[in-house]
C-alpha cells in the first residue's frame, strides 16, 4: 500500500491539494548529518516550470522535519518530512467530478473508496507524491556515501533530442511520453537475494510506484530476446567480476556482480492531455466529450529521472542494510 522497505522503510502520505505531502522513514541511521540545503539540488530538478513542457505549478518544496533529527542530526527515531502544497487551484477539478479522465485513477479509486477519495489534482494518486520520494532518496543517496546513482533522458516522443520531442507534444497539441536510463556505479558483489528479493524485483517494485511508468528493461532487456546466448553472456575478465561487455546490466542470479547497473524505464504520455477526449459522464450515465483543463506537464518524463535516482537509492539502502554495509549508527 503505502509503506515499502525492510530495514531502512518508508511510508508515504498526504494528497495532491492537500495541507501537505510527506514521508516517514523508519530505520534511517542514527548519527547521519542533515541538513535542508542538502535537499535543494534534487528538489529543484524535480520541479515543474524549470523547462519547456512541464508543469507552471511551483512549490517550495522544502522539507519541514517533524520527528527524528535534532541539530542537524538523525537520532535513530522515525525521520518525518512534511512538504507543503500551498500552490494549488481545486476549482479546475470541481467541474469534472462526474467524468472521470481518461489515464488517470479517477474511475479506479471513486470504485475502491467509495466516492470519498480526494478527487483534487488526482488527490493520493498524484504525481505530487513523488517530491516525498525524491526526500527519501535524498537520505538514501546520503547513506549510499560512494556508490554513484546517475538517472538521464534518453529519448522523448522517440527523439534523442529532448527539444525535438517536446516540440512534437507542442506542434500535435498534446502530451508525450519518454524513456530514462539509470546507472548505479560502485555496487558490491552479491547485493540482493535470489528469486523474489532480486535486485531486478526490488528495483521494479519501487519503479511501478512512480506515475506514469509503463516498463522496465535491464541490460539488453527485450532486444536479448533476438540475441544468441554466446553473444548475450557477458564474458567474465578478472577476479573482480569485471565483464566485457554488460549484457546483463549488472545483475546475475538476482545479485549485482560488480558491474555497473544498468537499467531504463519507459514513461507514458501525460494523461491530462488537451486534446478533446471521450469519457462516462456516471450523472447523465452518457458518454461525452471534454478537454482536461488546469496546468499539466507535456512530458512527465522530463521530471522523472531525479525520482528514479530516489527511488533505486531507497532499494539499495536496504538491500545494504540487510548485507550490513551500513551500520545502525553513523560514525
Amino acid at each position: 500500500m503505502n509503506q515499502f522497505g525492510t530495514l531502512f522503510k518508508l511510508q508515504i502520505f498526504g494528497e495532491s491539494h492537500g495541507a501537505c505531502v510527506g514521508v516517514v522513514i523508519d530505520g534511517c541511521p542514527a548519527g547521519l548529518p542533515l541538513k535542508v540545503e542538502e535537499f535543494v539540488e534534487d528538489m529543484e530538478r524535480r520541479k515543474g516550470g524549470k523547462q519547456k513542457g512541464t508543469t507552471p505549478r511551483q512549490e517550495d518544496d522544502m522539507p519541514i522535519f517533524k520527528s527524528g533529527l535534532f541539530n542537524d542530526t538523525t537520532t535513530g527515531a522515525p525521520l518525518t518530512m512534511i512538504f507543503e502544497n500551498n500552490n494549488t487551484r481545486s476549482g479546475d477539478y470541481e467541474k469534472q467530478r462526474a467524468v472521470p479522465r481518461p489515464g488517470h485513477a479517477d474511475f479506479t479509486a471513486h470504485h475502491k473508496f467509495g466516492g470519498f477519495e480526494d478527487y483534487r489534482g488526482g488527490g493520493h494518486f498524484s504525481g505530487r507524491l513523488t517530491a516525498a520520494l525524491v526526500g527519501a532518496g535524498v537520505v538514501a543517496k546520503k547513506l549510499l556515501k560512494e556508490i554513484s546513482i546517475k538517472a538521464h533522458i534518453v529519448s522523448i516522443a522517440g527523439e534523442e533530442d529532448v527539444e525535438k520531442g517536446i516540440q512534437k507534444a507542442i506542434d500535435h497539441k498534446d502530451s508525450v511520453g519518454g524513456i530514462v536510463e539509470c546507472t548505479v556505479k560502485g555496487l558490491p558483489i552479491g547485493l540482493g537475494e535470489h528469486f523474489f528479493d532480486s535486485v531486478e524485483s526490488m528495483i521494479s517494485h519501487a519503479v511501478f510506484a512512480i506515475p506514469a511508468i509503463r516498463g522496465i528493461e535491464f541490460g539488453t532487456g527485450f532486444a536479448a530476446a533476438n540475441m544468441f546466448g554466446v553473444d548475450h553472456n557477458d564474458a567474465i575478465i578478472d577476479a573482480t567480476g569485471k565483464t566485457k561487455t554488460n549484457h546483463a546490466g549488472g545483475v546475475v542470479g538476482g545479485y549485482t556482480n560488480g558491474n555497473d547497473l544498468v537499467f531504463r524505464i519507459a514513461v507514458k504520455p501525460t494523461s491530462s492531455t488537451p486534446k478533446e477526449q471521450i469519457t462516462w459522464n456516471w450523472e447523465t450515465s452518457e458518454q461525452e466529450t471534454f478537454s482536461v483543463k488546469g496546468r499539466h506537464d507535456l512530458c512527465i518524463a522530463l521530471r522523472v529521472p531525479v525520482v528514479l535516482e530516489a527511488v533505486t537509492a531507497i532499494v539499495l539502502a536496504d538491500l545494504m542494510m540487510r548485507e550490513q554495509k551500513i551500520p545502525r549508527i553513523i560514525k
